[in-house]
Parts: C-alpha cells; sequence; structure tokens
C-alpha cells in the first residue's frame, strides 16, 4: 500500500484544493456573477458533454489501463498506444458528420424546453471531445504509475482557469457569451497540456501493427463505451433530463449547488481511485487475488473512515451552510441530504469498480448497469415533472443504491470477497449516533463561525472514537505517524 497511500496522499490534497475552488466558483462566483439561467446553462452544457464523453472515448481510457501491463516487449507496447490514439476517431469523425447533417434535428430537440440552448449545441460536442482526450492521455500517465499531474489538471486547472473567467464577466471584461466560449477553451487547453505531460512520460512512436488478442481489446473498449456511458449517465442525467422536462433551466443551476456540496464526499474515492486502477489490474493479470482481497478491504475502510467524516460535516452543517447561500439555492436540502447517503456507501465499496471493470466479468456487470441506467432514466422521467428536482435526487439514490448492492453480490460470488469488516460496522455506528448527537445543537454564532467551530468539535470527536476503536490499521498507523505514538 506505500504507492498507494502516497500518491493517494498528494492527490488526495490536489483533489481537495480542487474542490475548494469548485466550491467557491459553484456556491458563490457562479451564483452572484452569472444570473440563474446561464448559470443553469453552463451546467446543462457540462451534463450533456459528460454523458457524451465515453462516446467519444471509445473506452480507450479504460483499456489502456487494463491490457497495458500484459504487454512486455517495446513493440507490443507502441504497437498498443498506437491503436489507443486513433480509435477514438472511429465514432468521432463519423459523429462531426451526423452532427452536421441532423443539426437542425438536435436544436430541436436539445432546446424543446429552454430556447437558450440552441445557440450552445457545438459547445457540447467540443466539450465532449476533450474531455474524452484528457481522460485517455491521463491514462497513458496512469499505466506508468505517474497520477499526481494528470490528477492536479484533473481536478484543479479548469477551475482556477473558471475563477478568472468568472471575475472578468464581473468585471465585464468579457460578456457571457464570451465566458461560456472561454470555458470551452479551458478544456481544450487542458487536454493539449496533458497530451504534452503524457507524451513527455512515454513518448509514442506509431506502429501500425495488428496486435495478438487485438480482437479481445476492441471488444473490451467498445463494451466499455457502455460501462462508462453508465456511470456517467448516473451521475449526469439529473440535470440533464431536469433541463429537458422543466421549463425554468434555473432548477438545473439549484439543483447542481446541492449536488456539488453531496459530491465532496467522493473527492477521496476520486483521488484513491487514480493509483488502485492499475495495481487493481495488475493484481487481476497476474492472479493475485490475496493481494487483490487485501486491497480491497484496505481501500473500503480507508474512504470509509475518510468520507464518513466529510458526511459528517456536510450533515450536520448543511443548515448554517444555507444561511450563507442566496436564499433561492437553499431549496435543495433534500436533494444534498438524500445523495450524501447515495454517495457514502458509494465510497465504502473501496476498488470494487477497479475489480469489475477489469475482469472477465465486466460484460455481465455491464448488463446489470444497463438495465440500471434504464431505470435511473424511467424513475426520474417518472419523479421530475412531480416533485422536480427534489425527485430527481431520490431516482439518482435508488440507482446509485441498487447498482452497489448488485455489484457487491456480484464480487462476492465471483471472487468470494466482501469490502466490509467489522470495523466497517462501528464506522457506520459511530456515524448514525454522532449525525443525531449534533443535527439539532447549534452553537448561537454567525454561520461561518458557527460552521467552523462545530466542524473543529465534531473532527476531534470523530477522530478520537475511530482511533479508541482500531477500526483500520492504516489510519491508526496514520494517526500514531502524525501524532508521533509508538
Amino acid at each position: 500500500m506505500g504507492i498507494v497511500l502516497n500518491q493517494s496522499f498528494k492527490n488526495t490534497i490536489t483533489t481537495y484544493l480542487g474542490f475548494g475552488i469548485g466550491a467557491i466558483n459553484t456556491l458563490f462566483l457562479y451564483t452572484n456573477f452569472l444570473t440563474d439561467k446561464y448559470y443553469g446553462l453552463v451546467a446543462f452544457l457540462l451534463s450533456a458533454a459528460n454523458i457524451m464523453m465515453p462516446f467519444m472515448a471509445f473506452g480507450v481510457h479504460n483499456a489502456i489501463v487494463k491490457f497495458y501491463s500484459t504487454f512486455k516487449s517495446k513493440n507490443s507496447i507502441n504497437s498498443f498506444l498506437t491503436l489507443m490514439l486513433f480509435l477514438p476517431l472511429l465514432f468521432i469523425i463519423p459523429a462531426t458528420f451526423i452532427g452536421y447533417l441532423a443539426y437542425d434535428s438536435v436544436v430541436d430537440w436539445l432546446s424543446n424546453e429552454n430556447q437558450i440552448v440552441e445557440h450552445y449545441i457545438w459547445h457540447i460536442f467540443i466539450l465532449a471531445v476533450s474531455m474524452a482526450y484528457f481522460e485517455i492521455f491521463f491514462a497513458w500517465t496512469k499505466v506508468q504509475l505517474q497520477t499526481v499531474f494528470g490528477n492536479l489538471m484533473k481536478e484543479i486547472f479548469h477551475r482556477v482557469c473558471i475563477m478568472a473567467l468568472l471575475f472578468a464577466v464581473y468585471f465585464k471584461w468579457l460578456t457571457v457569451n464570451q465566458f461560456i466560449t472561454a470555458l470551452v477553451g479551458v478544456y481544450v487547453l487542458r487536454m493539449v497540456i496533458m497530451k504534452f505531460y503524457a507524451f513527455s512520460v512515454r513518448f509514442p512512436k506509431l506502429i501500425f501493427r495488428k496486435l495478438e488478442h487485438q480482437f479481445s481489446i476492441l471488444k473490451y473498449a467498445a463494451l466499455m463505451i457502455i460501462a462508462g456511458s453508465i456511470a456517467t449517465l448516473i451521475l449526469d442525467i439529473d440535470k440533464f433530463m431536469i433541463g429537458l422536462m422543466l421549463p425554468d433551466i434555473e432548477q438545473v443551476a439549484y439543483y447542481s449547488v446541492a449536488i456539488f456540496i453531496a459530491t465532496v464526499i467522493a473527492v477521496p474515492q476520486r483521488a484513491m481511485h487514480q493509483i488502485m486502477l492499475p495495481l487493481t489490474a495488475k493484481y487481476l493479470n497476474e492472479k493475485d487475488y490475496d493481494s487483490l482481497e487485501d486491497l480491497y478491504k484496505r481501500s473500503s475502510m480507508t474512504l470509509l473512515v475518510i468520507s464518513g467524516f466529510i458526511f459528517l460535516l456536510i450533515i450536520l452543517n448543511i443548515n448554517q451552510l444555507y444561511e450563507i447561500l442566496p436564499a433561492k439555492f437553499t431549496g435543495g436540502l433534500f436533494v444534498v441530504l438524500i445523495v450524501s447517503v447515495a454517495k457514502l456507501y458509494d465510497n465504502s465499496l473501496g476498488n470494487n469498480n477497479a475489480i469489475l471493470f477489469n475482469s472477465d466479468y465486466y460484460k455481465m456487470v455491464l448488463f446489470f448497469g444497463i438495465l440500471l441506467a434504464i431505470m435511473a432514466v424511467i424513475l426520474n422521467a417518472v419523479f421530475i415533472p412531480v416533485f422536480g428536482i427534489e425527485g430527481s435526487a431520490f431516482a439518482t439514490f435508488l440507482a446509485v443504491f441498487i447498482y452497489n448492492t448488485i455489484k457487491i453480490i456480484f464480487v462476492k460470488r465471483k471472487f468470494n470477497m466482501l469490502p466490509f469488516t467489522s470495523g466497517s460496522a462501528k464506522i457506520v455506528l459511530t456515524l448514525g449516533l454522532l449525525s443525531v448527537g449534533f443535527y439539532f445543537w447549534e452553537f448561537p454564532f454567525l454561520p461561518l463561525i458557527n460552521i467552523i467551530l462545530k466542524s473543529i468539535l465534531i473532527g476531534i470527536v470523530y477522530l478520537i472514537l475511530i482511533y479508541k476503536l482500531n477500526v483500520s490499521e492504516d489510519i491508526s498507523n496514520q494517526i500514531n505517524k502524525y501524532l508521533r505514538i509508538k
């Protein structure tokens, strides 16, 4: 776990810094520097691009991670990486022509409820391509076990640039339309920088030669399009469908603020996932199941402890936080609560996703995923017209809960592994007791001071309980290390 903890720690720092900048953008700058309508438009464009991204990437970023370690000679590695660079063009080029020919139909569909969207259709396409190739170049460095710079670009770079652009709007150096165009440019620039870094880590030598097991690689990449689409669909279909089904695109902005708050819980998983993914693939390729199970349990416990603390900070401070935000954005309290529970459950699975998508059973998992993606769309279509953004949050919660439960059962049946231990139950019990004990109690101060003091108190109590209960050897060792306890 040495390299995992080392790079995960660095990735966690950059990811949290990125989320901190994102929090300033999402909770304060967007809400004050843009109108609700244009904030909702930006959220809709990014969600639509995220949904398209797996198709543009053609599953290549997953295929690089899964198959790279199976090639040993320089020629075979170079041939494999050459294929990975050009494979996405099989979708991107036809999609460009189809989009051009069917432009009017696409515009009519996407702007049916909100006409403001019709002028930004190509923005979605360019964003999707940029996001796709960024992930490909990031995967290029992951397999070299170099994840820190890529995570910096993924979590911090574009958020800093967007912050600067938002201030440019505030000082009237940019119009809102120019801001949206510049935002697309930021994602393109991020992709280009990641490309140069990836090539500095391992410069490509183009060799167009048929690979051994090439059909298996192509089949896996194609199926990963579905897998990536499912994962993205569950994450972004809510905002996309809110924009499609509700006449006020401002609702996307209100929902996005609530979702962002809850999504902070996923930061540790995102940070650790960057290095766990190639290691999981390596253990599977080498059939080292003892190391795989050890990684499964340790990653689950570590993520549950860390994300559980973030869960407490969000749930126990949410009322005070909403007092700071503009009043019109405070209608998403239920969204924050229910999505936070879903995110916590998601984190508790550890490297479950990495095991499934890099094993020989990925096709069955895709089958379950397709059913759940369909269910998410249906549930959103049913609940959004009736309950608005709260209905969308509940639909997302159900989809994520059922999907994760199926994945746990599947890994247990095929690998005879569970991520949970007796320590997991101790953590859940601790979270429940602290949530009940602190939710209705506040300091009699201003909201910001209240949040700071309450967070410090919760942190001290939680740290003591986790240490005394000894739920995780890794966590206890880290506490001992920083407190210099032998």
